[in-house]
């Protein structure tokens, strides 16, 4: 790996040989999904293109050292989830080969990060939101952090920030509400991050669930707190018992 520190090669090494708990599943043809919608045989655990996602986790390093992450805030026009904080992603677009090009090419919308710029490394196992949307993160690193000027998209984007990755696996500045759907009882984290310009972010939510899951694989260790995920984030329940 050309143009990466020690340190992001050695990360690089490690994340390549991840595999997720749960195989992702790929990709299908429109109208592969549809002979087999049509055939009377189920479908189960295949994801139709319209119900899928893909958010890039952006890892890089700071001159102090430390692996960091690219949010968004998200602008406040938007229809859904104005003004919060979210990974640079979103949903699959006619002519997206596979997961990670939907990714990059979001990030390169979102947030003008040019994908010649990422050198991919994993994908973690995906998440399922409460609506039925499944969401591939993938995990890629920026080996020339000098290389990429943030330029937000003001149609989606609002602001641009870092946060360190090892800051989702502390209990500092970071709190869990209880909450229940469909009979399981779940934790909902939000951390807390001040930003060098005195701006406050929360992350939380799907977010920081799926940061917790990267740190602890790039960290190598468990949290310093309960996690206590909600079941359907890992597909644990149908699909059908994913819709509101």
């Amino acid at each position: 790996m050309e143009g990466g520190s020690e340190r992001l090669t050695a990360l690089a090494n490690q994340l390549k040989q991840h595999k997720p708990a749960s195989p992702i599943q790929p990709l299908l043809p429109q109208n592969t999904l549809n002979r087999i919608s049509s055939s009377g045989v189920t479908n189960q655990g295949l994801e139709p293109k319209r119900r899928r996602a893909a958010v890039l986790i952006c890892i890089f390093e700071s001159d102090d050292g430390d692996l960091r992450v690219f949010l968004t805030k998200r602008s406040s026009r938007l229809s859904s989830h104005s003004g919060e904080v979210s990974l640079p992603g979103g949903k699959w677009e006619e002519g997206d080969e596979d997961d990670i090009q939907t990714a990059l090419r979001e990030a390169h919308e979102e947030i003008g990060l040019e994908p010649s710029l990422v050198h991919v490394v994993a994908q973690l196992q995906s998440f399922t939101n409460k609506i039925g949307i499944t969401v591939i993160p993938v995990i890629g690193l920026l080996l020339d952090k000098v290389a990429y000027v943030p330029a937000p998209n003001p149609a989606e984007v609002e602001a641009i920030f870092d946060v360190p990755l090892e800051m989702f696996l502390k209990d500092e500045d970071r709190r869990g509400e209880e909450r229940e759907w469909m009979g399981d009882k779940y934790l909902l984290h939000y951390f807390e991050y001040k930003a060098s310009d005195g701006e406050k972010y929360v992350i939380w939510a799907l977010t920081a669930g799926i940061l917790i899951t990267a740190a602890s694989l790039v960290y190598q260790r468990s949290p310093d707190f309960v996690e206590r995920m909600p079941k359907f984030w890992n597909n644990e329940f149908s699909r059908d018992d994913c819709k509101l």
